[in-house]
This record gives C-alpha cells, sequence and structure tokens, in this order.
C-alpha cells in the first residue's frame, strides 16, 4: 500500500496563490495572458470559499463594460492601442486588492491620492513620457510590465483604503503603424495614452492624452 502523501495546509496553499498571482500580475504575458490570472483568481477563490463574489465581480465587469466575449482584452481593444496586457491586469488587480490579495510595492497617503486625481485632466491635457509621470508621482504602487523602456507598461497608485480607486496611468510603445516596420519602436521611452480610475463604467474610465486620441483603435 503506497504511502499518503504529505499535503500541504490550505494557509500553505492559499500563500502560494497570492504569491503566484502577484508575479503574474505583474508580469501576465510570461504566465500566460489573461486566462492565467483568471485561472488564478478561480483557484483562489475556491480556497477562500469565494466563488460567488468572483462571479458577481466578472457580472459587475460586463455591466460596466470592462468585460467582452473576449474577456478584459476586449474591452481595452475598443479603446486603447495595442494588445494591452498590462492594462488587463490592472483590472483583476482591483479585484485581487478588494480581496486582500495584491501586495503593493507603496502605497500613497490620502492627501497624495486626492491631490493625484483632481489633477487628471491637466495630466491626460497634453502628451507625457513615462520619466516625467515617475519623476512626478514616484514608484507606482504597481509596475505591470518590466523596467524595458522600449515596450509599453502601466503604472497604478492606490492608497491603503478600499474606498480610494486605484488610479492607472496605461503607456504604450510600438511601431507606428500595422503596415510599416515593427521595429525599432516609435519611441525611446513610453508615452501616455491614457489615465483611468477604476471601479466606474469602464468606457468613461479612461481621460485619453492626445497621443492616446490619435492611436484609439477606429
Amino acid at each position: 500500500m503506497s504511502e499518503q502523501p504529505d499535503l500541504r495546509s490550505s494557509v500553505e496553499i492559499r500563500d502560494h496563490l497570492v504569491r503566484e498571482l502577484n508575479l503574474a500580475l505583474r508580469r501576465p504575458g510570461m504566465y500566460g495572458g489573461e486566462i492565467a490570472l483568471r485561472i488564478l483568481l478561480d483557484h483562489l477563490a475556491y480556497v477562500e470559499r469565494g466563488e460567488e463574489r468572483w462571479s458577481a465581480e466578472r457580472q459587475a465587469w460586463k455591466e460596466r463594460g470592462a468585460f467582452t466575449p473576449t474577456g478584459v482584452t476586449g474591452a481595452f481593444a475598443g479603446l486603447v492601442a495595442g494588445h494591452y496586457e498590462y492594462g488587463v491586469a490592472s483590472v483583476y488587480s482591483e479585484f485581487a486588492r478588494v480581496q486582500g490579495w495584491l501586495q503593493a510595492d507603496r502605497t500613497l497617503t490620502p492627501q497624495k491620492h486626492r491631490e493625484l486625481t483632481a489633477t487628471l485632466d491637466a495630466w491626460a491635457a497634453q502628451d507625457r513620457k513615462l520619466s516625467e509621470v515617475e519623476a512626478a508621482l514616484g514608484p507606482p504602487s504597481i509596475l505591470f510590465g518590466g523596467n524595458n523602456p522600449l515596450y509599453g507598461k502601466t503604472l497604478s497608485y492606490l492608497t491603503g483604503a478600499l474606498e480610494e480607486p486605484m488610479v492607472s496611468f496605461h503607456f504604450w510603445n510600438g511601431p507606428d503603424s500595422d503596415t510599416g516596420p515593427q521595429w525599432p519602436p516609435a519611441y525611446t521611452e513610453p508615452v501616455l495614452l491614457a489615465v483611468r480610475v477604476g471601479g466606474s463604467d469602464f468606457g468613461k474610465s479612461f481621460t485619453f492624452t492626445p497621443e492616446g486620441q490619435r492611436r484609439r483603435p477606429t
């Protein structure tokens, strides 16, 4: 008769999944994209008996226009240039944050968060580069994507208070056109396309820069 395996505890399993989720949110392409994020959240919801909460969140996304038959990826595809996996990850992170699973690298004070949300229109009124945003706002709470300036990424800022929405800056870098040369990208560092405030109607949650407006899908 074979010996029974030494199974890990539910707490160990939960902690492992939280670590994996946070890694996958930051580098979704390395883990399998949106499908991987959904699977990890499926597992975490199951471990915590939270399947109904997770199902209700996806339904809320659908009602707000953030979830299509092709997932959050499809919602972004109608608004933002490129295959925007980092923006997609920022949406999934909003649910993870409410559940206590998101591990931020830093948080803003409530005052800094209010100052940020009050100036979003001004931030998006002109084109911005990644270095400009980082210099003004400091390191993000979460960087979705790598540090390589030749690729797009999302910088998100949040406080420790769940009632304060997450603010995400969506950056892009890529070819000038689909038909022209695909390399090198158009810019030496990513440019800001839009700022998004989480938790509201998806289409209305974006404030586009001039560059973001020019590059919106037709």
